[in-house]
C-alpha cells in the first residue's frame, strides 16, 4: 500500500512541478508570448518552429494550443497562422521526456535541486514583479525531480508485483488497448508529461516493457487534445477548426506512430542488437520525438490542403436569409 501511495504522491509532485513552472514561465514571457505567436507566425513553417519553441519553453503543449485558440477567438491570429503553431506543439512537449530520462533517470538531480525549491518559494514570498514569477517556475522545476525520484521508489517497491505480465499482451490488440489506457491517463492528469513520465518510470524499473510503454506514449499524444477541444466550446467556426485541427492531427500522427512502432524496433534491434531494452527509456523518447517530427515534416507540405479539410469540415455558419444568395448581387446592392 506505501508503495502505491509514494507513487501517486511522486506523480502529485510531478503534476505540481509541472503547473508551477509553466505558471511561472508564462507570467516570464508576459506580453512577448503574444508577440512571439503574431510575430513569427507568417506561414505554417515559421508557425511550427514558433509552437515547438514555446512548447518547450512553457513545458506544455495545452498551454500553446489553448493560447493559439484563444487568439484565434480574439482575432489576434488568423486559423492558418494557428495552424503551424498546433503542428509545432507536439514536438515540443517532447522536451519534458527528455529532461526526465536524461536529468531525472541519469544524473538524479532531485537531492541537488531541494534547495532550488527553497530558493524558489522565497523568491516567490519575498520578490517584487518578475523575481516572483522566476521563483515560481525555479521551485516548479525542482519539485518536477522530487515527483520522479517519488515515483522511482514508488515503482521499485512494486517490483515483482507489477509486470509486464500485469498490462494487456505485446500484441497488436494488446498495443491497441494500452493506446487507449494511455489516452484515458491523459484526460485524466490533463497532462500528457504527466503521463509520459509515468510511462518512463514504468519502463526504467522493468514493470512495462517497451512496446508496451511507447503505445501507451502514443495513447498519451491523442488524448492531450481534450483540452483544446474543450476550449473550442461556444466559440466561433474558426476557433473551433483551430481544437479540431489539433484533434485530427494528433489522431493521424498517433495512427502513424502505431504503424511504425514494430519498424522502430526492429531498426534498433539491427542497429544494436538488445539496446533499446537496456537503454529502454531513452528509446521511449527517442521513438516520441521522432513520430512527432516527422508527423510535422510530412503535414507541413500539405498544409493547405489540411486547411481546405478543415475548411469543409467546419463551415462558417450562413446568415438565415442571406446565405444562399449569389455573391455577384453584391455588385448591385439595391437588389
Amino acid at each position: 500500500m506505501n508503495q502505491w501511495m509514494e507513487l501517486a504522491g511522486g506523480l502529485g509532485l510531478f503534476l505540481v512541478g509541472i503547473i508551477l513552472m509553466t505558471d511561472g514561465l508564462k507570467a516570464l514571457a508576459g506580453d512577448a508570448l503574444h508577440r512571439a505567436l503574431s510575430r513569427f507566425t507568417r506561414s505554417p513553417t515559421s508557425g511550427a518552429f514558433t509552437g515547438a519553441a514555446t512548447t518547450a519553453i512553457l513545458q506544455s503543449s495545452s498551454a500553446t494550443t489553448v493560447a493559439a485558440v484563444g487568439f484565434v477567438g480574439a482575432g489576434l491570429l488568423s486559423y492558418p497562422q494557428a495552424l503551424g503553431v498546433i503542428f509545432g506543439a507536439n514536438l515540443g512537449t517532447t522536451v519534458t521526456g527528455w529532461m526526465v530520462a536524461l536529468l531525472g533517470f541519469k544524473l538524479e538531480l532531485n537531492t541537488l535541486l531541494l534547495p532550488c525549491i527553497l530558493a524558489g518559494a522565497l523568491a516567490q514570498l519575498f520578490g517584487r514583479g518578475r523575481w516572483r514569477a522566476a521563483g515560481l517556475a525555479l521551485a516548479g522545476f525542482g519539485l518536477i525531480f522530487v515527483g520522479i525520484d517519488a515515483m522511482q521508489v514508488g515503482m521499485s517497491g512494486l517490483e515483482g508485483r507489477i509486470t509486464p505480465d500485469s498490462f494487456p499482451e505485446n500484441t497488436w490488440l494488446g498495443r491497441l488497448q494500452l493506446l487507449l489506457l494511455g489516452a484515458l491517463i491523459t484526460l485524466i492528469t490533463q497532462s500528457s508529461s504527466a503521463g509520459v513520465a509515468t510511462a518512463l518510470t514504468a519502463v526504467h524499473s522493468g514493470a512495462l516493457e517497451f512496446e508496451q510503454a511507447a503505445a501507451m506514449v502514443i495513447g498519451m499524444d491523442v488524448g492531450t487534445t481534450a483540452t483544446a477541444l474543450f476550449a473550442t466550446l461556444g466559440g466561433s467556426a474558426e476557433t473551433r477548426r483551430t481544437g479540431y485541427s489539433h484533434v485530427v492531427y494528433n489522431v493521424f500522427t498517433g495512427i502513424a506512430a502505431f504503424l511504425m512502432l514494430l519498424p522502430y524496433v526492429a531498426l534498433w534491434q539491427w542497429w544494436a542488437p538488445g539496446a533499446i531494452y537496456q537503454q529502454a527509456e531513452v528509446a521511449l523518447v527517442a521513438f516520441h520525438s521522432l513520430f512527432n517530427l516527422l508527423g510535422v515534416i510530412l503535414v507541413l507540405p500539405l498544409a493547405g490542403q489540411f486547411a481546405r479539410f478543415m475548411l469543409w469540415l467546419v463551415p462558417e455558419a450562413q446568415e438565415q436569409f442571406t446565405g444562399h444568395l449569389d455573391k455577384q448581387l453584391l455588385k448591385d446592392p439595391a437588389i
